[in-house]
């Protein structure tokens, strides 16, 4: 057993020449289209609680970085009805799979979501599909839908909805965020 760690570790140091690597593979427009998403953002923030009841305003900041120039990371931090949160969001672009994918994680729950989605270039309109416990719902399994609207360079807006036993979404968040100048 210690022989055969010991060649594997030495053909690991073999110099490997340039014409024997692989080509890295290069960011496309989808990952070029997550660039913009990156930047320092202010957010108004609206949270419907219940059906016909006017909707809990908040306030939120976020800061968004490319990492290798396929994943957007952005940080979150707001405050609504006198509670703080915070927020890590990862989205990316998988060519393999002609997919966007991603992950959202807060302070507010033990969920790690895990996304899916698409992108309607027409419209600059990435929807992203999860699923999840609903806390209204006493933790029941549901289908949840987040969309992001780039409306100019400095303008986006996110919002979510939860998808009712009836099949029809419903809206429960929504946010409007301007780049920081």
């Amino acid at each position: 057993m210690k022989l055969r760690t010991l060649i594997a570790s030495a053909l690991l140091l073999l110099p490997v020449s340039a014409q024997e690597m692989p080509e890295m593979p290069k960011p496309v427009k989808q990952h070029e289209w997550l660039a913009q998403l990156a930047g320092e953002w202010e957010s108004t923030m609206k949270c419907i609680a219940e059906p016909g009841k006017p909707p809990i305003e908040g306030k939120g900041s976020e800061k968004a970085r490319m990492l290798g120039g396929f994943w957007v990371v952005s940080e979150g931090k707001g405050e609504m009805m006198g509670t703080a949160f915070y927020n890590i969001l990862t989205l990316g672009y998988d060519p393999g799979k002609k997919q966007f994918t991603g992950t959202w994680v807060d302070s507010m729950t033990s969920t790690l979501w895990h996304y899916n989605g698409t992108l309607d270039e027409a419209t600059n309109t990435l929807t992203l599909e999860s699923e999840g416990p609903c806390p209204m719902r006493g933790g029941k399994i549901c289908k949840f839908k987040e969309v992001i609207v780039i409306k100019d360079k400095d303008t986006k807006t996110f919002t979510s909805h939860i998808q009712g036993e009836d099949g029809k979404w419903t809206e429960m968040m929504s946010a409007t965020s301007t780049r920081k100048k």
